[in-house]
């Protein structure tokens, strides 16, 4: 049995879906992943799966951009004839899942996120809405990160709730992402954000924010990790970056291959964002025993027990974000251990990698089990 698995990079596949990729190929399925290429595609082979590069305009909304897309899809998919197509992001679970109704391909789709195009009511997001609409009519399973977004599908007759499902974010390896104590350094405390550098993952509210405590902290360091000038409608230029570095508010790091390094060296976790399915890296940071900082916003909310794992602040308040910093600044470092470790326990029970990982297996048994429509 043959599985088609398609996201819009290469890097995307290697560190968010390597656990079901390894787990597909553990089970006898021929796995193809496809996406963009970049320096990324080797370690997919090294997974064991056969990567296939397809080019994709991920920031634009050309039209005749977007169609030769769905031909690519089609031909790809005509030549391939995989018994299930798995769509993430959000081209390949448009264009790829239409591709794959108008050659009959049983559709999983998971929709990690809705980005900044449903925070605003545009043009543009009544698009989106309609080829969501379009893409969705015929999929077999329909998977949700989080209960808010499959609420606004639903509702707003996007898909059928009989074909929807709910998984914990992508999960996260604990294994790999293991309790590590906090770092002790004198008389100092770090915060670190990671994530695409862009404004809608709050990365202009951390800055403010950075400047609001430093005037009463001086010992507080704030540090960024993450890719700059991603192709992104909010994307922060390298200027603006460049600028706050140099007013010394924050600390870039760049990019990294193993977010474990960062993380272990630093005190608070913050991602201040507007609106996510569930982001990976405060699931990865809590695993690793971080109290987290981040918005009541959808997606967010989830990964934060306030007061117990971590703070939840207001989105878009830079203010409110800066009270919540100071506040964990505040706690000694035996009760932000405390909050870490409770957050740990928060992963295993409720975000296991291996959770969707078998949600995955089970839904793709069943369709190879199923003659196709």
């Amino acid at each position: 049995m043959k599985v088609l698995i398609s996201l819009n990079t290469a890097w995307n596949l290697v560190n968010f879906r390597a656990g079901l990729i390894r787990a597909l190929v553990a089970a006898g399925y021929e796995v193809v992943a496809v996406a963009p290429t970049d320096e990324y595609a080797q370690r997919l082979v090294e997974l064991g799966c056969r990567f296939v590069a397809l080019p994709m305009d991920n920031k634009g909304t050309h039209p005749g951009r977007d169609l030769l897309l769905l031909w690519r899809f089609y031909r790809l998919l005509r030549r391939e004839r995989p018994d299930v197509f798995l769509g993430y992001t959000v081209k390949p679970n448009v264009y790829g899942s239409l591709a794959a109704h108008a050659l009959r391909i049983p559709v999983v789709n998971n929709i990690a996120g809705l980005g900044v195009v449903f925070i605003n009511d545009s043009w543009l997001t009544r698009l989106v809405r309609g080829l969501y609409w379009l893409a969705l009519s015929r999929s077999a399973r329909v998977f949700f990160q989080n209960e808010d977004d499959r609420r606004l599908f639903v509702e707003g007759g996007l898909v059928r709730r009989e074909v929807t499902g709910r998984v914990p974010g992508s999960g996260v390896d604990l294994g790999r992402f293991a309790l590590v104590p906090l770092p002790i350094f004198e008389e100092r405390i770090r915060f670190l954000l990671v994530a695409r550098m862009l404004w809608d993952k709050g990365v202009g509210e951390y800055v403010e924010a950075a400047r609001i405590v430093k005037r009463r902290f001086a010992n507080a360091d704030f540090l960024l990790l993450g890719f700059l000038d991603v192709q992104n409608p909010t994307a922060i230029s390298r200027a603006q970056m460049d600028q706050w570095v140099t007013e010394g508010v924050v600390r870039y790091l760049g990019v990294s291959d193993d977010v474990r390094a960062e993380i272990s060296t630093v005190d608070c976790v913050v991602l201040p964002s507007y609106r996510e399915g569930v982001p990976r890296t405060l699931l990865e940071a809590a695993a690793m025993g971080r109290p987290i900082i981040t918005t009541d916003a959808v997606g967010c909310r989830e990964v934060v027990d306030d007061g117990v794992n971590g703070y939840l602040c207001q989105p878009r308040d830079a203010v409110d974000l800066a009270t919540k910093m100071e506040l964990m600044i505040s706690l000694s470092p035996e009760e932000r251990a405390k909050m870490g470790r409770h957050g740990r326990v928060k992963i295993e029970s409720e975000f296991d990698e291996q959770i969707v990982i078998v949600k995955y297996l089970e839904t793709i048994a069943e369709l190879c089990d199923r003659p196709k429509m």
